[in-house]
């Protein structure tokens, strides 16, 4: 936090350890000097910094603070001796880019291009520090077009940078921002609005818009483009629109795509109607049609007017049947294969069974890998076995849902009806042997403990500098078996579990496919951790609960991050309300309660546990109904169970209109069969003795 009491607590503790352990805590106080740009403190407590394994870090820090501060020779010394000092740091790659900047700040810009243009076929002239220091290198050498053209070539290629902002203040002051385009000025404005930064994006439009030199339809296309903004900021309305020229182009696409979702927001049914059938008419094949068929179809669902919602999701999936991933094409769009399969699956919960089949027949065989395809899969077994009567066609449709898609919700209900189906021969179909799970690469828990860069990466984690573990252990040979673990593991270590398993989960993503066997079980226990168990088990156990519920639970909700705090006020580890922690709280005899104690995992804990088994008293001990409760409201739960005439757990399941809440359950019902299976692996190993014969048993981890 770089408080005064930080400072001084890192400071006494450096001051009374020696070795790797001061050093690293004198690092992390010349890495916080330098955030305050404090230079002299922070060149004076990487000074203390010793030994090699920091020693790059501690150099590196210290170029960073003369060059800061001005003090260009002290900075020319320690970057001229920094190769040849540390060959192997992560740092090598940084060093000709820093020289340059050092040269231009020393006012010789040719010193800086021999040292840029000696690398300039190297991958480190891809990187747009590299870009930006040879633009700043060019300028200085009177070089004006060069510069405005790499100026220009940051600005477009690199928009989310902040080198970008950087660039176009030098285009401006140089009098060369004319040179771009209105065309690639609106690109630079989209990738900020794709990133989410809607405020910057809603500014480059407007500016771009009041451009003398912006023509009518491109001045169209900007202001709609503005107003999509003002949606996404929540401040758009209907006067903002009506006072947009209606033009038969793709900014009067977009602009009755915002009207409509204006209507809909109203909930004005025959507003949204009259705008989608105009767009139909008007345009047929824009993408923003694909937007407002699926919106609609999403309002018509919430509405339980399934009929319509199908005719909007099918009519998208007619207009246009491609996804646009991997490869965009024309007629495509990203909503196909959800908005076919929602045709699909609304067909079969209105009885329209053999539409049903032959639309998931199509997704099995048009969409195949995407999301879906296990849904699709275990339902049309479902019609094979109840309507059509084919149970060997049943049982491969079920086995390949098991086979394919190992942890999956719908991995286990295919167990459970190939179970009833007992001895019936599976029937032979060659499309679903084509259907095979993701490939598990080759992955080992044997971290080399000892190799330079791993040390550095705890020593690293252990002075706070986070930013770099990852670059560390990727520098490690053979890091692609293992560096993802090694990583986690260090995270763990520092109780950090919600971060280890965001890491472990991007680096694979295909676990919930593998067979346990197939990844070594270091990497379960990251994916699928145990934090608080003798606390989780206690309040379970109080509440009539399986303690692997609640974890599953909690990692659903916040990967054990006890810290964590949602847009909606909800605290903790099982994310409660104020107003429920209150009420529980009450319930259990707990006086003075402040919202703040949900933060304290052991209360949350009690408090959660307590909420969810009340939760499930509601609704009949049925977990799915209880854990959809949990997350969208009791409510909505009791709203959507009246749909009715489920024939299943499973048709309800499939049937809760909101992606979060339905994926929620999906989610936490595979997290507990996984937790009882890895319960069950590290139950079932057994040892020898040293010295004996006896094979005993290892205890479950506790």
């Amino acid at each position: 936090m770089r408080t005064p009491a930080a400072y001084a607590g890192v400071l006494s503790y450096a001051r009374s350890h020696t070795g790797e352990a001061a050093s690293a805590a004198y690092l992390a106080l010349g890495h916080a000097y330098l955030l305050d740009r404090k230079f002299p403190d922070a060149v004076s407590a990487l000074k203390h910094v010793k030994g090699e394994s920091l020693g790059d870090y501690a150099d590196y820090l210290t170029i960073q603070a003369y060059l800061q501060s001005n003090d260009l020779p002290q900075a020319e010394m320690l970057l001229s001796s920094f190769l040849s000092k540390h060959p192997d740091s992560i740092f090598v790659n940084s060093v000709p880019v820093l020289e340059a900047n050092l040269f231009l700040q020393e006012g010789d810009p040719q010193r800086a291009l021999t040292i840029l243009n000696a690398h300039r076929s190297e991958p480190l002239a891809g990187k747009v520090d590299y870009q930006f220091a040879m633009a700043r290198a060019q300028q200085m050498a009177g070089n004006q077009a060069e510069a405005a053209a790499l100026f220009r070539h940051v600005f477009l290629n690199y928009p989310l940078s902040y080198e970008s902002g950087q660039a176009k203040t030098a285009l401006q002051l140089m009098g060369a921002e004319t040179a771009l385009t209105v065309s690639e000025r609106s690109h630079h404005a989209d990738a900020l609005y794709h990133a989410g930064r809607y405020s910057e994006a809603d500014d480059e439009y407007k500016s771009l818009a009041g451009d003398p030199k912006t023509d009518g339809a491109e001045r169209n296309l900007l202001l709609v483009a503005a107003a999509a903004c003002d949606l996404k900021l929540k401040r758009l309305n209907k006067a903002e629109l009506d006072a947009l020229p209606d033009t038969n182009d793709e900014s009067g696409a977009r602009r009755l795509y915002l009207l409509m979702e204006l209507a809909r927001n109203k909930d004005d049914g025959d507003a949204q109607r009259a705008i989608v059938s105009q767009m139909e008419t008007r345009f047929s094949t824009s993408p923003w049609l694909s937007e407002a068929l699926y919106s609609s179809g999403n309002m018509y669902l919430l509405r339980k007017d399934y009929a319509t919602a199908i005719s909007y999701y099918g009519e998208l999936a007619r207009r246009f049947p491609r996804s646009c991933e991997p490869v965009a094409s024309a007629g495509c769009s990203n909503y196909a294969p959800s908005s076919h399969w929602r045709a699909a699956w609304l067909n079969y919960r209105i009885g329209n069974y053999s539409e049903a089949a032959r639309l998931f027949d199509e997704q099995i065989a048009v969409y195949h890998g995407g999301k879906e395809i296990p849904s699709a899969l275990y339902w049309r077994a479902r019609v094979y076995l109840d309507q059509e009567h084919r149970p060997d066609m049943a049982a491969e449709y079920f086995r390949t849902v098991a086979r394919v898609y190992r942890h999956y919700y719908y991995a286990a209900l295919a167990e459970q009806r190939l179970q009833e189906l007992g001895n019936v021969t599976p029937a032979n179909v060659t499309a679903l042997d084509q259907i095979n799970p993701a490939p598990v690469p080759e992955l080992t828990d044997d971290v080399p403990s000892d190799d330079p860069h791993v040390v550095k990466a705890k020593l690293l984690a252990n002075a706070g500098l986070n930013e770099y573990i990852t670059p560390e252990i990727q520098a490690a040979d053979g890091s692609r078996e293992w560096g993802a673990l090694a990583e986690a593991e260090i995270y763990a270590s520092y109780g950090e579990t919600w971060h280890a398993m965001r890491l472990m989960k991007r680096a694979l993503p295909f676990y919930t496919s593998a067979p346990i066997d197939s990844i070594p079980l270091g990497y379960w226990r990251i994916l699928f951790p145990q934090p608080y168990w003798p606390e989780i088990k206690e309040q379970a156990q109080k509440n009539g609960l399986d303690p692997y519920m609640v974890a599953s639970l909690i990692r659903q909700e916040t990967e054990f991050n006890p810290s964590a705090i949602s847009n909606k006020s909800a605290y903790g580890l099982m994310q409660l309300l104020p107003s429920v922690g209150k009420s529980m709280a009450r319930q259990e005899g707990i006086r003075h309660f402040s919202a703040s104690e949900l933060l304290n995992p052991l209360t949350n804990i009690r408090l959660g546990t307590l909420y969810l088994k009340q939760t499930l008293d509601k609704f009949d001990d049925q977990p799915e109904y209880a854990f959809a409760a949990y997350n969208a409201g009791d409510d909505r739960v009791t709203d959507w169970r009246s749909a009715g005439n489920f024939h299943g757990m499973d048709e309800f399941v499939e049937s809760i209109p909101f992606t979060e809440t339905r994926e929620y359950v999906q989610a936490i019902v595979r997290n507990q069969q996984i937790y009882h299976e890895l319960d069950k692996l590290t139950s079932e190993r057994a040892f020898v003795r040293p010295g004996g014969t006896d094979r005993e048993m290892m205890p479950a981890r506790q």
